[in-house]
């Protein structure tokens, strides 16, 4: 098999997985939240810590928000057998960057690895994240190229795969939509809700030798799966979240 097919080929078969990327994640902070030492991190410097995780996780749901509330019925979305599309995005994110989705995922995942106050960490999952994503991405864009021919290479060949060129910025041909949002969004944000926690338990575990997670994050977590459990019950038996000509 040539190299290229080869390369494809483990880019489809991970686009079937890329809900597993977050597993890795957990299974690989807890040893690195072991090997930190957080005696020699200030308070403020833990605060500090957590501050830039948080606000690197929710820059990357809004990232994702507004990319999946003006996408049009059609494209990949959480489809996770084949690559699908209907259509060419070439507004809105996709006037910015070729991968707004996975710019989003790898913001909000860095946050959580941030979380673990370990920047060797951030850095690892980094790493991970390009040598894991970057055959997701060739395959796709094998797909889109065969698909849309000289339109596809038209729109790919003036944008950057995953660094925003902000000032390129068109605004997007479907209107944003806030059903869409909660429609198709809730799973990520529990997960990432949880692994905010998971990496909390631990964290705390190594500090004080007890099991335990504050009270602010059990609430969070607690009020997070109600929602999801609400947006997931109106999904499946109720059309309040159902739209026309959306994924």
């Amino acid at each position: 098999m040539a190299l290229l097919q080869s390369i494809e080929k483990q880019g489809n078969f991970l686009f079937k997985y890329r809900g597993q990327f977050p597993l890795l994640l957990f299974i690989l902070a807890v040893p690195f939240i072991y090997l930190t030492d957080y005696s020699a991190l200030s308070h403020q410097a833990q605060n500090s810590f957590m501050y830039t995780a948080i606000s690197l996780s929710v820059f990357g749901f809004l990232v994702r928000f507004y990319t999946i509330g003006t996408t049009p019925k059609g494209t990949s979305g959480r489809n996770t057998k084949e690559q699908v599309a209907d259509v060419l995005n070439s507004s809105g994110m996709y006037s910015m960057v070729r991968h707004p989705l996975y710019l989003g995922n790898y913001l909000i995942w860095l946050g959580i690895t941030v979380a673990t106050f370990n920047i060797y960490f951030a850095i690892i999952m980094s790493l991970l994240f390009w040598v894991y994503y970057e055959r997701i991405i060739f395959a796709e864009e094998r797909f889109l190229e065969r698909k849309f021919g000289n339109d596809y290479l038209n729109w790919s060949n003036k944008l950057p795969a995953f660094l925003p060129a902000i000032f390129d910025f068109k605004k997007s041909d479907t209107p944003f939509s806030i059903i869409t949002v909660l429609r198709r969004e809730y799973a990520s944000v529990l997960a990432a809700v949880i692994g905010f926690v998971f990496v909390e338990i631990f964290r705390t575990y190594y500090i004080t030798d007890k099991w335990d997670v504050s009270t602010s994050s059990l609430k969070i977590l607690i009020g997070t799966i109600i929602i999801v459990f609400v947006l997931r019950s109106l999904k499946h038996y109720t059309k309040v979240l159902t739209e026309k000509d959306r994924s």
